[in-house]
């Protein structure tokens, strides 16, 4: 079964917000995951997508934490809890999810921010990424650079 990019973004968003629950209140990840699966509508969502997210990115925030420490200004658990839970499943993304092209991932991660964050948190969010993306998906990003530049 194929997914629309409605349907993932619509994973993400569940996502994200279930992971900004689960840092914030320290509640158990599977009961956090069956309240969105019982409360949310997911017949608009790629409900695989979502429980991967949920299940495997909070096993990596050690390394994904790592991955984007270098492009942020404080610890990871100083930033905006939804620019932090943004930066975290995107930043899974980039890592271990190679099908799906980095400038996707960004540009989820930004309209996520924009949506939920702070005002500016969007441009922290894009400029994260960005650095990072160039780090994790180089040979992605110096193709995209040369595609772009042939134009």
């Amino acid at each position: 079964m194929t997914f629309s990019a409605h349907e993932r973004a619509r994973a993400r968003r569940y996502a994200m917000q279930a992971l900004y629950q689960w840092e914030l209140s320290g509640t158990d990840l599977p009961l956090i995951r069956r309240q969105f699966l019982e409360n949310e509508d997911f017949s608009k969502a790629d409900t695989k997508y979502f429980i991967e997210l949920l299940s495997e990115a909070p096993k990596m925030i050690d390394i994904i934490d790592e991955n984007i420490a270098e492009y942020i200004d404080r610890p990871a658990e100083q930033l905006d809890p939804v620019e932090r839970a943004v930066l975290r499943l995107a930043t899974y993304e980039l890592l271990y999810r190679l099908d799906i092209p980095y400038r996707v991932t960004i540009n989820e991660a930004v309209q996520l921010t924009k949506k939920f964050g702070a005002e500016q948190g969007h441009a922290f969010v894009n400029g994260v990424l960005d650095k990072a993306a160039k780090k994790l998906r180089a040979a992605e990003c110096k193709k995209a650079g040369k595609q772009a530049a042939g134009r």
